[in-house]
């Protein structure tokens, strides 16, 4: 699991120092915590981290769903389902 650090930077900086904290974002893997007002607004992360998280998101949205499948007995025998998966991709070629 990613680890991203945190800072925390007033919403002026965002205007006179935008070059700092896109690269203590990117280089830094950092989390920017914009504020305005002494108050947490926005979060700014460098596009890679973004992506990261959000993959590992839809990853255990997908592995909840999963759970869910199971406790439900909604669940097919392992051969059957490969056999299926074998199956469709051929179909595709």
């Amino acid at each position: 699991m990613m680890s991203l650090t945190e800072t925390i930077r007033p919403s002026a900086d965002l205007r006179s120092r935008y070059g700092e904290i896109s690269r203590q974002c990117r280089e830094g893997r950092e989390a920017v915590i914009i504020t305005v007002n002494g108050r947490g607004d926005t979060v700014s992360l460098g596009y890679e981290q973004y992506q990261q998280m959000k993959a590992q998101i839809e990853l255990l949205e997908m592995l909840s769903e999963a759970e869910d499948d199971v406790r439900e007995g909604r669940v097919a025998p392992l051969q059957e389902t490969f056999d299926s998966l074998r199956a469709e991709l051929l179909a595709r070629k």
